[in-house]
């Protein structure tokens, strides 16, 4: 977006966001609260189908359900964020409760309740929305803070790029040590080994979040409006400039809950080899770190914005999983080879649909004198669910398409 580089600010004057603020919002988000994510979208589905026995119909609907309303609630929570008022500032207060939350949440989605078909379909359904509830609650606050204390761009970007960096290690531990990590908690003794797990990550958010509520410090911001609270969505959606990151947030989504997806529905349905999900995992998790640390700023460098780069990614990406949609169920090998670079292309996506957000609440400020960093924050956020949305329920229907396929030879 052009347009929204040359209407920026930049300053030249003393570096802003202190190194403490920066590893804090580098590993708020990215940190604890990324590896709990990366378990429940690789292994959560899984549970759901084989530990608590529900059918991959229901799993899917619970998918669908959920996602879709966790896309509702995001501009929700942006326009409640934007009007916060608080002696602790307008974003800040959330990094407070935000782990606390997740905590809460995060164990309770992988506990069997034992109440039976319908009462266990509705548990998981409430548990898991109250998980992504939290989600949002952090994540909108944790995006629109960043251009509320930073104005300089190549600082913003160093932190987005820390924040991928993190992300990715999060990511690599989350989703291939997982089963190495269940058995180390098995062996303990203890009967569930998520809860353990959960705890123990989640603990590591509490440092992350609080540490953010003590160094930020919100500068750039105008005073919030006394008018209709859902004025400013309409403000900045009937800017043109706007929609192609809307379609480029969706994509990016897409590509990116792909990684996870496609894991499963390979490995165990096509292969059935659940003992080479791991493996699997591990080639995502290297081709992950590539993309973020390496590729992601030779990208930037190459195509000059990031709107350009995460077009150039999502292309790549595109005929990658086309090719892999039709020729990944050969064999194994074949399968690791296009998921690695099909991955290499996508996992990047996930840390330049931030630098969109940046340049977008740049624009709306410079065109109209307001703060919308939540709204913004919020309008990314439904758009990535969309998608998430389309991926999740999608790649379980042809799951459960798959496992009756093989359940009738």
């Amino acid at each position: 977006m052009g347009i929204l580089q040359r209407g920026k600010k930049q300053e030249t004057g003393a570096r802003e966001g202190s190194n403490a603020f920066a590893w804090c919002h580098a590993t708020s988000v990215n940190g604890g609260a990324m590896a709990i994510a990366a378990v429940i979208a690789s292994y959560f589905s899984v549970h759901m189908t084989d530990d608590l026995g529900m059918a991959a119909k229901s799993a899917s609907l619970i998918m669908f359900i959920a996602t879709l309303w966790d896309a509702i609630n995001d501009p929700m929570m942006g326009v409640i964020a934007d009007r916060t008022r608080s002696r602790w500032g307008r974003y800040r207060p959330y990094f407070l409760f935000a782990p606390i939350l997740l905590t809460i949440f995060a164990t309770m989605i992988w506990i069997n309740p034992g109440l039976g078909s319908t009462g266990t379909f509705v548990y998981v359904l409430l548990t898991y929305i109250g998980y992504g509830m939290t989600v949002t609650m952090y994540t909108m606050p944790q995006m629109a803070v960043l251009p509320a204390v930073v104005r300089d761009t190549q600082r913003r970007n160093t932190i987005i790029g820390m924040g991928a960096g993190t992300c990715a290690v999060a990511f690599t531990i989350g989703n291939t040590f997982t089963p190495q990590i269940k058995n180390f908690f098995t062996n303990l003794g203890f009967q569930n080994p998520y809860i353990p797990y959960m705890l123990i990550l989640s603990a590591l958010s509490f440092i992350s979040f609080w540490g953010l509520f003590a160094t930020a410090k919100e500068k750039y911001l105008t005073p919030v409006s006394k008018e209709n609270p859902l004025l400013p969505i309409g403000i900045v959606l009937r800017h043109k400039e706007v929609w192609p990151n809307v379609i480029a947030w969706i994509m990016a989504s897409m590509g990116y809950g792909m990684m996870f997806s496609t894991s499963v529905y390979y490995v165990m349905y096509y292969l059935a080899r659940p003992d080479l999900i791991s493996v699997y995992m591990g080639v995502i998790s290297i081709a992950a770190l590539v993309s973020m640390v390496v590729l992601m700023p030779v990208f930037l460098r190459l195509f000059k914005t990031g709107q350009r780069a995460l077009l150039a990614s999502q292309v790549l990406s595109i005929i990658c999983y086309i090719i892999l949609f039709f020729t990944g169920k050969q064999n194994f090998i074949w399968l690791c080879v296009m998921t690695f670079i099909s991955c290499c292309f996508a996992a990047m996506q996930n840390a330049l649909v931030n630098v969109l957000v940046n340049d977008c609440i740049d624009f709306v400020m410079l065109k109209n004198g307001i703060s919308a960093n939540g709204v913004i924050s919020s309008i990314k956020g439904f758009a990535q669910k969309c998608g998430n949305t389309v991926v999740s329920s999608g790649i379980w229907r042809l799951a459960g398409a798959r496992r009756c396929d093989r359940d009738k030879l």
